[in-house]
């Protein structure tokens, strides 16, 4: 397994194991307990879907899926975890134990991640934080991303609300005309799907009004879920894979 020690000597970042389940869980509860205004039950709920036994071995077996842990003298310390959605890193949690928070460790796991994942092929890195946090918002700010637009994500059956970051110089809008209505594509805020990519899809170029999503298998509108509530392209059948969320985003 590949392990990079950091230019102090003192923090290591490799590749997530089996083994590194109970910490990963422990990081992430401390984490959110400091950072989220959300009951305990909700965060322990929440990290049981994410990181739980059987959760935490579908990430490590999910290819597109990287999961990084900073040890500092052998003690996991940090982790994060991305995604690769085409040539986009999506990085989804950046944790770190509350006992290290402010030594540095999140900005190194940071540079890591992202050198990992343009190393994968990642043209360009989005992260996403809810609007609550407000120290990870401003994390992500300070890391030069501008803020893109908003989602309703749901947490333990509550709609909260995500901010959305990309990489100032990969934020773009594609036009397209839909019974004579002019729509605007966001190929920086996509979501995973079983054959094919899904586009945010907005009304206006400021990305305030969201409008659908199209499908980057088949090239079509989607404007509506199916009958459980997921999104799926009635024209080839694509559907979104789950996330760390249970998005509610239409």
């Amino acid at each position: 397994m590949e392990a990079t020690q950091a230019t102090d000597g003192s923090l290591t970042v490799r590749e997530a194991t089996e083994d590194d389940g109970p910490a990963v869980r422990s990081i992430a509860l401390r984490s959110m307990e400091a950072s989220y205004s959300l009951s305990p039950s909700t965060i322990e709920s929440a990290i049981q879907q994410w990181y739980g036994v059987d959760s935490f071995s579908e990430k490590l077996d999910d290819e597109e899926v990287l999961l990084l842990v900073a040890e500092r003298d052998g003690e996991p310390v940090a982790f994060s975890e991305s995604v690769i959605v085409e040539d986009r890193g999506d990085i989804h949690w950046l944790h770190v134990a509350a006992m290290y928070r402010g030594e540095g460790i999140g900005q190194e796991l940071y540079e890591e991640t992202r050198e990992r994942l343009e190393n994968a092929g990642a043209e360009t890195i989005r992260g996403l934080v809810l609007s609550m946090n407000t120290e990870g918002n401003r994390f992500w700010e300070r890391r030069g991303l501008m803020k893109i637009g908003e989602g309703s994500v749901e947490i333990d059956g509550t709609a909260f609300v995500e901010n959305v970051y990309v990489d100032q110089d990969h934020v773009d809008l594609q036009p397209i005309t839909v019974d004579g209505r002019e729509l605007y594509i966001d190929r920086t805020d996509s979501d995973r799907g079983s054959d094919g990519p899904f586009y945010t899809v907005y009304t206006d170029d400021d990305r305030e009004n969201r409008y659908s999503y199209y499908c980057g298998a088949c090239e079509s509108l989607v404007t509506s879920m199916d009958s459980m509530g997921r999104l799926s392209c009635e024209e080839c059948g694509n559907q979104m894979k789950p996330t760390r969320w249970d998005a509610a985003y239409m």
